[in-house]
């Protein structure tokens, strides 16, 4: 577990997404990742999604892919963009 309770993303272009503060990484397929961030969940959803680099002590994560949606919190109801 992160001793931060911050994180940082970055989308460039929907196409590739960097992230600080990952615990996690909880399931993976070419169109979704769920992701445990600082305690909540987070899914990435698109197309071709593969993960480029997760380090678990230090959080940091980087994906690619045709990224359709973020959404994040109980369920992944809630929707950063989509």
């Amino acid at each position: 577990m992160q001793d931060e309770t911050n994180s940082l993303l970055t989308l460039e272009n929907r196409s590739k997404l960097t992230m600080t503060g990952v615990e996690s990484v909880d399931a993976f397929s070419d169109k979704c990742i769920r992701l445990t961030v600082s305690g909540v969940k987070l899914a990435i959803e698109g197309e071709k999604l593969k993960i480029l680099s997760f380090s678990e002590g230090s959080g940091n994560f980087a994906a690619s892919g045709e990224i359709a949606a973020l959404r994040y919190g109980r369920g992944g109801k809630r929707s950063i963009f989509s």
